[in-house]
């Protein structure tokens, strides 16, 4: 008789998976500031080449392409042309003149746009946004005919006045947006103590927003030193910095005397030194 046996069959024993690869993780955290660091060296790169090409030496007629040393003579010899120095001295001018106008102007309207509800303030706040987002060769036409039509000869005047208009509108959002973060109760307090609402406005008001009041000063000062298109459209025969660049660059030309990269060096330097004041002075008062 025969025995069957039966055999057991033993499972397969668990193999482990396989690793998984890991993968290299990207590390993007040097992507934003090397991004940020070329726009920004892209955004300098003309200033860079003025400020350089003004120590370049020449001949002192137009600016070489070519460097040929190294020389301050420029500098000391900044005033050579006195129509130039005119040019300067008009830009310099009506902007100081456009900034006091603009920012006394537009301090007083963001204070009412940011403190009161009125009936027609938002067809204010439309008005300024369309002056913003306005071409200025639609402003400059604008302005234009309005002189022409009212009999004002064009000149200094009308230059002012035509700065004043563009620059008034970015004290006014400036001021307004500092507005957003005044404490009404300060002002109440100041009133429920005896002060009347001229004193409560230069003890309390203005010292708080005082830093944006300073930014749109220097916007308007910016706007009107460097303006071009709109100045073109009613300076008369009046020429600032910017019109006799244009002008000197079509009689010789395509280049300038050096002493305009000089001129436009130290305007540069002068608006950047203000900003680095305005930004100091913020950052210890919120400290």
């Amino acid at each position: 008789m025969t025995t069957l046996t039966a055999e057991v069959v033993k499972p397969p024993e668990p193999t482990a998976p396989p690793a998984p690869r890991r993968r290299r993780r990207f590390n993007g955290r040097w992507v934003l500031p090397t991004w940020l660091a070329l726009v920004i060296l892209w955004l300098v790169a003309p200033i860079i080449v003025m400020a350089v090409y003004g120590f370049n030496d020449g001949n002192g007629k137009v600016v070489s392409t070519t460097w040929q040393g190294f020389t301050f003579k420029w500098y000391t010899n900044i005033f050579a042309y006195s129509d130039l120095t005119d040019a300067l001295v008009n830009s310099i001018t009506i902007a100081l003149i456009t900034t006091a106008i603009a920012t006394v102007l537009g301090t007083l309207m963001g204070v009412a746009l940011g403190r009161w509800r009125f009936r027609g303030a938002g067809s204010v706040n439309l008005l300024l946004f369309a002056n913003i987002a306005a071409p200025e060769v639609v402003l400059g036409a604008a302005l234009l005919s309005m002189f022409l039509t009212l009999g004002v000869p064009r000149g200094y005047l009308t230059i002012i006045l035509a700065h004043v208009m563009f620059s008034v509108a970015f004290v006014v959002v400036t001021v307004r947006a500092r507005m957003a973060g005044l404490d009404p109760a300060l002002e109440e307090a100041s009133r429920d103590l005896g002060a009347g609402a001229i004193t409560t406005f230069f003890k309390v008001t203005l010292p708080v927003i005082k830093s944006g009041v300073f930014a749109g000063a220097l916007l308007a000062f910016a706007m009107s030193i460097d303006d071009y298109i709109i100045t073109s459209f009613n300076n008369g025969s009046t020429q600032t910095f910017p019109l006799w660049v244009w002008g000197a660059r079509n009689r010789l030309a395509g280049s300038v005397p050096p002493q305009v990269n000089v001129m436009g060096t130290l305007i540069f330097v002068v608006g950047v030194l203000l900003a680095i004041t305005g930004a100091i002075s913020n950052r210890r008062k919120a400290a």
